[in-house]
């Protein structure tokens, strides 16, 4: 893929090996995925209208909900991050991955930002990790209107890797469908793969399908829903993972921290990964 640029992990550090061996075989992972609407509280849909000045101009409530949200995941080991803000004027120029990787003690971080309104606001998405990457690649996802991407991150070697794909699809089923045509060609190059993130539909969707069909990957419970926070009725939060990972739990977290819920997966990834890298 000719349009890929490859980045360098942003805060390197000492790797800590904290995760526990399962009984099983392997490493025991703890993944979230969460769209943090910039750090943005709501509990209601008339929110949207009232609270809509927050989007482009800071307060000083966005920091304290942050906290909050560095406590929660402070517990997990790869942590994918939907709507953060690279450093604008609505965050005060602070960029919101590397708030949480200092808040959370996630040492390892990096985000891609993949539209931006002039000073207001900057949008990314980001990876917080407790173990060190090997590499991380930013991809742009195809689609009319550009702003789209995904985080590719890879744990251990090149020859038997495991991938952590992190991403925020677009609005429309068209350009949906497009995406993850993209994204499957990512997929199908490894074994050991976990996609993760806001895809904007549901399990049952013909986008989830398509994705399904083209790759070997699966959702291993169907139906979690995650949007809106306060009143869950829509499952378009996912993590899907290939066969060669042994899923031991996946749970909606009742956090009603941003619009969206954040959903949990817990992993064994097998012995030949090193994750380290």
């Amino acid at each position: 893929m000719s349009d890929l640029m490859t980045a360098a992990v942003t805060k390197p550090g000492a790797y800590k090996a904290v995760a526990a061996r399962g009984k099983d075989t392997g490493q025991r992972i703890r993944l979230l995925s969460y769209n943090i609407q910039a750090g943005i509280s709501t509990g209601r849909y008339r929110h949207y209208i009232t609270h809509s000045w927050k989007h482009v101009l800071p307060h000083a409530q966005r920091f304290s909900n942050l906290d909050r949200i560095a406590r929660l995941i402070s517990d997990y080991d790869v942590v994918g991050l939907q709507e953060v803000d690279a450093g604008s004027m609505r965050s005060g120029y602070v960029n919101l991955t590397q708030y949480l990787s200092e808040k959370s003690g996630l040492q390892f971080w990096y985000d891609q930002t993949n539209r931006r309104i002039g000073r207001l606001t900057s949008h990314s998405t980001g990876v917080l990790s407790r173990i060190q990457p090997a590499e991380i690649i930013e991809h742009r996802l195809p689609g009319r209107i550009p702003g789209r991407g995904v985080l590719f991150v890879r744990y251990g070697s090149k020859r038997d890797p495991l991938i952590v794909l992190i991403m925020h699809l677009a609005l429309g089923k068209r350009a949906r469908i497009r995406q993850l045509d993209y994204v499957s060609e990512i997929v199908n190059e490894y074994r050991h793969v976990i996609l993760m993130g806001d895809l904007n539909c549901h399990s049952n969707s013909s986008e989830m399908d398509f994705l399904i069909n083209r790759t070997m990957m699966s959702e291993p419970f169907h139906g979690l829903d995650t949007f809106p926070s306060w009143r869950p009725q829509h499952n378009i939060d996912h993590i899907l993972v290939t066969p060669t990972l042994h899923v031991d739990r996946v749970k909606v977290l009742n956090y009603s921290l941003s619009d969206h819920l954040p959903i949990e997966m817990e992993i064994i990834v097998p012995d030949s990964i090193h994750m380290a890298g």
